[in-house]
């Protein structure tokens, strides 16, 4: 049954957007690996599916999960050591096009990213959803640095939700020393191992964070450690790494940089979970999980229920 907009408008709205890759990472190193009838692994999906049910249960109305349809992106194109596939367990790796399908059976929105990444995914629906005033927060469920440069305020947060931790922007100074403004700046002078970029030699997070600091960005860092206004251990080293790979380091920072333009329609209200689709029950099969069917009906029954309720108040 479609929910009515109009009824539902007067109450906060808090959107929540998965990174669903590090979802599936997650589960597939933490639940035991059992294969279905037809011989696939789907236990990571299965726990994957379970979460994203029990954070509807929790409350949550309107949600976006994005995945890395394809790991590749455009940034393999500007820096050849950039992340792939190579290195994912076969296993994990054919599950990724099953969460996929689990999850629009599931009735939640998804963006399969294959120019981009999920991470682009993530910071342009919080950059749509919060620029609209009715929502009342925006959770980005991801413990991934990257992240931390969309954070803005109490309004745009970030969520681990394994270790259930909620950073917003004076959590993202705290630990990292930076604004989230700076976080891509940081990120290209310290590098980030994941991602397969080596970072400035000799910079690490104390000094990146304490010369950032002052200046914010690389551009307004001066090339000679004697024109510094900030005072850093080893400065003079510093200052000379950045001077000489200072171009390799601007490409570091556009590979941090998220691309808030990335495909994630134009309607956050899109977003909102209505119920599962025709073969969710058929899905829950192919996922052996016999159990979850029922808690989506009952979920399904209790979000129109207070819909109803709510077109009467």
């Amino acid at each position: 049954m479609p929910v009515n907009r109009d009824a539902a408008s007067h109450r906060p709205v808090h959107v929540h957007l998965v990174d669903g890759t590090y979802e599936l990472f997650r589960h597939y190193y933490a639940v035991p690996k059992e294969p279905n009838d037809l011989g696939l692994e789907i236990g990571a999906t299965r726990g994957v599916i379970t979460s994203m049910i029990g954070l509807l249960e929790s409350g949550a109305t309107h949600v976006g999960v994005a995945t890395d349809h394809v790991i590749e992106s455009f940034r393999n194109e500007l820096w050849p050591d950039y992340k792939d596939g190579s290195g994912i367990e076969p296993e994990l790796y054919a599950q990724f096009g099953i969460l996929e399908d689990a999850l629009e059976a599931l009735g939640v929105t998804v963006w399969a990213m294959e120019r981009y990444e999920a991470d682009d995914a993530l910071a342009a629906a919080a950059r749509l959803a919060a620029a609209d005033e009715t929502v009342s927060q925006v959770l980005i469920c991801t413990p991934d640095k990257d992240l931390a440069q969309c954070v803005r305020g109490k309004r745009v947060v970030q969520v681990d939700r394994r270790r259930r931790a909620t950073i917003d922007e004076e959590g993202v100074i705290a630990k990292f020393g930076v604004p989230p403004r700076s976080i891509p700046d940081w990120l290209a002078l310290v590098g980030d191992s994941a991602d397969g970029y080596p970072g400035v030699p000799g910079w690490g997070a104390k000094s990146a964070a304490t010369v950032l600091q002052r200046y914010e960005k690389l551009d307004a860092i001066p090339s000679y450690a004697a024109s510094w206004e900030v005072a850093v251990r080893g400065a003079q080293r510093l200052a000379d790494n950045l001077r000489t790979n200072r171009e390799q380091a601007l490409l570091f920072r556009h590979l941090a940089t998220l691309a808030e333009d990335a495909p994630v329609g134009s309607d956050w209200r899109d977003w909102e979970w209505t119920g599962p689709k025709p073969g969710f029950v058929e899905m829950c099969e192919r996922l052996v999980a016999a159990d979850l069917p029922a808690r989506v009906v009952a979920l399904e029954r209790r979000t129109v229920g207070q819909t109803d309720r709510d077109a009467h108040l």
